[in-house]
């Protein structure tokens, strides 16, 4: 019995060393590095981050002064009169009349008609004086405006801002712990299925080798044919067996290739394939509801929403505040407003305060704070929901350590159960007193524990990986 188990070690944990030469070997810590790099819900809660960042510097910016330019250009079909028709006709006349008075005293002063002309001249310098030639505009003006108050605005949405940014964070942290959780997952998945495979073909070996010598006992009469089908079936199942497992860890390899971000079709061996034992050490289950209360990302961006919602409040109740504002400036234009809409660019300086008082909305801010304030009583409430489920959550996986230790331990007692049983029936069939049928069960009753024993393994080391996510401690 001891060279068949000795046989069955060097089929199961020599033989795929020559394989793994030619492949590339994997450890568990560069799975998670290359996932941690190639995953794309990983890139995406970066941009996020970054975007939360540039939105908080934009923040910053509302309490600094803003400088606006602005410029125009304007034609208009008629120009700007400064006089009604009426009173350009009369400004007209005026010299004329004038002109005609002075003539007449002139006549009788004799003095000369050239002060007429000239008071007619006059008149007509004076109509083309309020003759302002708009039609072509040309305005430009540089603004200043500096927020002095804004009613708590200004500073609720730069606290919106960072809470924002801490939301990007904790998703960032959320993703990268189930990340983290799904390669451990893959990775040990096909760490167990490539010791049941090699597992598989070691049985299928030795019922090979029964079917072998039942087939020479046939010969030599000893064993009826029915014995050597029965056997027979037996080798089918096992070829099965390996087929099935076969082809479920080259799927497996795959989703453990897409997550790290290489080739399907990359030929890869995990440093664990290659190990004889796991080497799995059992842990006692730790509840440990505070710091899985404090560390778990998804209570912190829950943490984070009641507070977004808070300071969103703030910001609808400025709405029902008067806005203080400092403004500076200096405008130019062409035509000229300063001096006589002469056709030259010219401008001036102005500062002022600017003060906004909101008088009547038909209660439009006050329904919007009430929503605000109900939005925000519903998050704290999904936060309290959330605490609670994770209290739960960690005292089940806490419970499934403890359970799969259990098994584990219940696993290993029965491998040496089943190996002391195949070893009996061994024998006995070498001395005939043990039928065939019993030592196909006690092959079938080794498998099976041998089986359960790598799944428990597993089992353990995956409820592991579960007590770190449910504590918010499974990082890189």
């Amino acid at each position: 019995m001891r060279k068949i188990l000795t046989g069955l070690t060097f089929i199961i944990f020599c033989l795929p060393f020559g394989e793994v030469q030619a492949q590339r070997i994997l450890t568990l810590d560069s799975c998670r590095q290359m996932a941690l790099r190639n995953n794309k819900q990983l890139g995406i809660s970066r941009l996020k981050q970054e975007t939360a960042k540039n939105i908080r510097k934009s923040a910053r910016t509302k309490y600094l002064p803003h400088v606006n330019a602005i410029g125009g250009y304007m034609y208009t079909s008629r120009p700007v009169s400064i006089l009604s028709n009426d009173q350009m006709t009369m400004l007209n006349a005026t010299g004329a009349l004038v002109s005609g008075g002075v003539q007449s005293i002139g006549n009788i002063l004799q003095t000369s008609p050239a002060i007429g002309n000239l008071l007619t001249n006059i008149s007509d310098q004076l109509t083309a004086a309020f003759d302002t030639d708009t039609r072509h505009v040309m305005v430009g003006s540089v603004t200043l405006l500096q927020p002095l108050f804004m009613g708590g605005s200004i500073i609720a949405m730069n606290k919106m801002a960072d809470i924002s940014e801490r939301i990007a964070a904790n998703t960032f942290d959320a993703t990268e712990q189930a990340t983290l959780y799904n390669i451990d997952i893959a990775y040990w998945q096909v760490v167990s299925l490539r010791h049941k495979k090699l597992l598989a073909e070691s049985y299928l070996e030795v019922v090979k080798k029964l079917a072998s010598d039942v087939s020479k006992m046939i010969d030599e009469g000893v064993a009826t044919k029915s014995q050597g089908l029965s056997v027979d079936v037996k080798v089918n199942e096992a070829e099965m067996n390996v087929t099935k497992v076969t082809d479920g860890l080259v799927l497996s390899k795959m989703l453990l290739c897409q997550l790290c971000g290489i080739p399907l079709s990359e030929k890869i061996v995990l440093e664990d394939e290659t190990k004889a034992e796991l080497g799995i050490e059992m842990q006692q289950g730790n509840p440990n509801v505070e710091a899985a209360l404090a560390n778990r990302p998804e209570l912190q961006m829950l943490e984070n929403v009641v507070e977004l919602g808070h300071q969103g409040t703030n910001v609808l109740k400025a709405g029902n505040l008067p806005q203080v504002l400092l403004t500076g400036g200096y405008m130019v234009s062409n035509p000229s407003l300063v001096n006589g809409f002469r056709r030259r660019f010219e401008g001036m300086w102005n500062a002022g305060v600017m003060l906004r008082i909101p008088l009547w909305n038909w209660g439009d801010v006050r329904y919007k704070v009430r929503a605000a304030k109900s939005s925000t009583a519903i998050a704290r409430l999904e936060l309290e929901e959330a605490r609670e489920k994770v209290e739960l959550q960690v005292n089940q996986v806490a419970f499934k350590v403890d359970e799969s230790n259990k098994k584990l331990a219940m696993a290993r007692a029965n491998i040496k159960r089943a190996e002391e049983n195949l070893r009996t029936a061994n024998l006995g069939f070498k001395e005939g007193v043990i039928q065939v049928s019993t030592v196909m069960e006690a092959q079938t009753a080794w498998l099976q524990a041998k089986s359960q024993e790598i799944d428990a393994e597993i089992d353990v080391k995956l409820s592991q990986v579960e007590m770190r996510k449910a504590l918010g401690e499974l990082r890189n």
